[in-house]
């Protein structure tokens, strides 16, 4: 097994320059850090974890408190979280944070207390005064992504300006009967970030002197098929919800064929709008538009629409928020909050605070300022807004006449 007195030979130097050279902490000049790390990769020498954490103090590796690891929005932030990381030689220790309440106890009161990381980022978590109170007791850094916690460097994204703006765009195509998929109660947990998007999305409304009518509300599980169903009660159980019911589908999706106005869409479309003009009872003119609050969801809407012989952006328009890497493949406009970006400004804002000498992350703070004032018992700062962007593709378009 190659050792360091081995690199030390090849290059010329002491074991101490090495071992400074390649953890990076102390002075070496750059002509001689990277005749170390030449000979060290030429001798396949890699530093030994356990060496290096005696040496330094330092474990080399951030917990990570996620609550789901296999839903897309988490795992795509937990991607971003693991790149940056690696790019600043830490490992990672992944924790599921469940709902249950014995699992959750023993998280904090057992594993991130075993003194195997340097810093723990929380994800999506809004935590107990009591799980918050253990944190703190590790005298770590302490990263919260997507809520407000208290005596941590917070990044989150201003989900109420989220639907403001998603509602905003589809409100400058002229759309004024514009329906909300949102999330079923179950759903909107820790910082409602869906009823938070539906509070922006009805202000936007409210700001237009267009009404938020419950009717045009659906809830949903913030999955495709979740999304498809409420797309296809607030679509075809509207004032052409049987003609809609009864056709034979052959609609188009994001303008791809049956444009043409001809076969059952356009069937389909005639009953809709014929029906929609002499209302029953209980008929309710169809939106024209719908904001989903995921993007998964807003994909549903986009299928349902198809299967209602609908044609997209034409007949309705669909608007989506996340950034999901299959808007594009679908052709969904959607409200791109950059999952994977919010994961690396967490991590670097980690990394800020381990290593001063970083350069700070573009948080819209300084997480090593925001650190020094938790030591001196100085509050925190607030929390950093994290930016989106309005992604437009072909789901979206002028609303009909």
């Amino acid at each position: 097994m190659v050792s360091i007195d081995d690199v030390a030979r090849a290059a010329g130097v002491s074991t101490a320059t090495v071992s400074r050279a390649l953890s990076g902490r102390g002075h070496v000049s750059p002509v001689t850090r990277a005749r170390v790390r030449a000979a060290a990769e030429v001798l396949g020498y890699v530093v030994s974890a356990s060496a290096s954490s005696l040496a330094s103090g330092r474990a080399r590796n951030i917990g990570v408190l996620l609550p789901y690891v296999d839903r897309w929005f988490f795992s795509t932030v937990l991607a971003g979280i693991a790149a940056e990381l690696m790019r600043g030689g830490y490992d990672i220790t992944l924790y599921s944070v469940t709902d249950d309440p014995v699992e959750r106890r023993r998280v904090f009161e057992t594993f991130v207390r075993r003194q195997r990381v340097d810093g723990v980022i929380c994800v999506s978590i809004a935590l107990e005064e009591e799980e918050t109170r253990r944190l703190a007791e590790l005298g770590l850094p302490l990263v919260a992504l997507g809520g407000p916690h208290a005596g941590m460097t917070t990044l989150m994204v201003d989900d109420v300006a989220i639907g403001r703006f998603a509602a905003e765009h589809l409100l400058s195509l002229g759309h004024r009967r514009i329906a909300h998929i949102g999330a079923r109660p179950e759903f909107d947990l820790d910082f409602h970030v869906p009823a938070q998007r539906r509070r922006g999305f009805e202000q936007a409304l409210q700001d237009a002197a267009v009404p938020a009518r419950a009717d045009l509300f659906e809830p949903a599980d913030f999955t495709v098929a979740g999304g498809h169903r409420a797309a296809t009660r607030l679509l075809g159980e509207s004032g052409g919800g049987d003609a809609l019911a009864g056709s034979s589908g052959g609609g188009a999706l994001a303008g791809s064929g049956g444009g043409d106005g001809s076969g059952s869409g356009s069937s389909s479309r005639a009953a809709r709008r014929s029906a929609e003009s002499i209302p029953g009872p209980t008929a309710r003119a169809a939106p024209t538009a719908i904001l989903a609050a995921s993007d998964e969801m807003a994909i549903g809407a986009l299928l349902a629409a198809r299967d209602l012989g609908l044609r997209v952006p034409e007949d309705v328009s669909i608007l989506g928020v996340d950034g999901h890497e299959l808007g594009e493949f679908f052709g969904l406009t959607t409200i791109d909050q950059g999952p994977r970006e919010q994961g690396e400004r967490a991590a670097a804002a980690m990394l800020g605070v381990l290593d001063p000498r970083r350069p700070a992350p573009a948080t819209g703070t300084d997480a090593r300022a925001e650190a020094s004032r938790r030591r001196r018992g100085a509050g925190t700062v607030a929390p950093a807004p994290l930016p989106f962007r309005l992604v437009q593709r072909g789901s979206t378009g002028p609303a009909p006449n």
